[in-house]
């Protein structure tokens, strides 16, 4: 007799593998969300370590101290060959060799520049140097406030999105207890329509929410430049450090107001290269020449500019430089001014949104909260309608946006004002 027992174990079998596969599948996906959550800390680390704008400035750094190393040395010296007093007519024109005063000569000339400006020179070179590390500081300081905002924008939209869930969850679960009231003649016709129409539009907002967000994630994957499937974490207390900074060290910190100190030490060592260039270099020069008679000559000499106009080309050069490094200056403090003013400006918002926080979480919430239980337990009873039901659990929600909004911006200003100033821990490792 055929045995026919092991048909259905083999097909529970094979059912039981596509289950355990979705499964499967479902954790590795639960787990791929977890790790490509990203904090703030992250985002800031991929930003850092992807700028290619941080990358570009970094490349400015180190050409100029390729240019550095230049400015200190000597001029090349320079190859000169020639022939001297040939003949053009006669029996021995164009030829070499013939007349004795036909020579073929071949020398060697050096500009002389001396150990005092060719120190100079390097101090410029090196302060140019510096000047472009600010450049990069610059940029750096711009990526991290970009990807702090954009990181920011991304946590909030998430935050808004779960609202806007939780608020469908409900309208869900109105809608079918409307409907089981309706069939048991506890709730009209309208109440029905009216909860799914309530649905409807909160459907809208849902998916309005969700494409807020995934909007979100693509701003801040253009500054991590990698993809962002979520962001993870909670939005920093908006208090920052930098408004009590001492102008001291904020200048050290700050880069814009580096930039402008770099400035004006390149415009100091750009007119001290100016004056030293006030006296000239000599340049000396040797050759050997051959006559034509097979006689040898060996020559020796120096040339020597003539500032003869001194006052009209090198005095001005350097008055030039020095009226440079007074407007470099001036710059400075006018840069200063405007970074206390934003810095004063950026605190005092700072603090007025952390107050208007407080205010709708002590007196709003709690008010929009008191009328939800309050419309739900008129209608419960028979006194209320379900319009004022959805009504007050909108604005419920309406409220917790509102209040999302306003740590939105409030955050996005402490970050401008945070991330304005470059970790000297991080200034230095870069």
């Amino acid at each position: 007799m055929p045995l026919s027992f092991s048909a259905p174990s083999t097909r529970r079998a094979s059912l039981r593998v596509p289950l355990v596969c979705a499964v499967l599948l479902l954790v590795c996906s639960v787990a791929r969300a977890q790790q490509t959550a990203m904090t703030l800390e992250a985002a800031l680390q991929a930003a850092t370590d992807q700028s290619t704008a941080t990358q570009a400035a970094q490349a400015s750094v180190r050409a100029s101290s390729e240019a550095a190393v230049k400015a200190g040395q000597l001029p090349e010296p320079v190859l000169s060959a020639g022939i001297d007093d040939l003949p053009i007519n006669g029996q021995d024109g164009f030829t070499i060799g013939q007349n004795i005063l036909t020579m073929r000569r071949i020398g060697v000339e050096q500009e002389w520049v001396s150990r005092d400006k060719r120190r100079l020179r390097s101090t410029l070179a090196d302060e140019q140097v510096d000047r472009e590390r600010a450049g990069y500081l610059q940029q750096l300081v711009n990526v991290r406030q970009q990807t702090a905002t954009a990181w920011l924008n991304a946590i909030y939209a998430k935050q808004a999105l779960s609202l806007q869930q939780e608020l469908l969850d409900h309208m869900t679960h109105e809608l079918e207890a409307t409907q089981a009231s309706y069939r048991g003649a506890r709730a009209s016709a309208g109440d029905v329509v009216q909860a799914k129409a309530m649905l409807a539009q909160t459907q809208d907002q849902m998916l309005k929410a969700t494409q807020t967000y995934r909007t979100a994630l693509i701003g801040l994957s253009r500054w991590t430049a990698a993809p962002v499937a979520e962001v993870a974490g909670d939005p920093p207390a908006p208090e920052s450090y930098v408004s009590s900074l001492p102008p001291d060290e904020l200048r050290d910190v700050q880069p814009t107001l580096v930039a402008a100190a770099r400035d004006i030490s390149v415009a100091d060592a750009d007119t001290a290269v100016a004056e030293s260039d006030r006296k000239p270099n000599w340049t000396w020069n040797v050759s050997l020449a051959q006559g034509g008679n097979n006689s040898k000559f060996v020559s020796v000499g120096v040339r020597i500019p003539l500032p003869l106009n001194r006052k009209n080309i090198e005095d001005r050069d350097v008055a030039e430089k020095s009226e440079l490094a007074t407007k470099a200056r001036l710059m400075y403090e006018d840069t200063l001014r405007q970074v206390q003013a934003d810095i004063r400006t950026e605190s005092a918002t700072l603090a007025s949104g952390r107050e208007r926080i407080d205010n709708l979480t002590q007196s709003l919430l709690p008010a929009v909260d008191q009328r939800v239980q309050l419309a739900s337990a008129a209608y419960r009873s028979g006194a209320g309608s379900l319009a004022d039901t959805f009504a007050a659990r909108r604005a419920q929600v309406d409220a917790r946006l509102q209040l999302l909004d306003l740590k939105r911006e409030v955050s996005q200003t402490w970050a401008q004002l945070e991330y304005q100033v470059v970790p000297q821990t991080l200034a230095a490792a870069q």
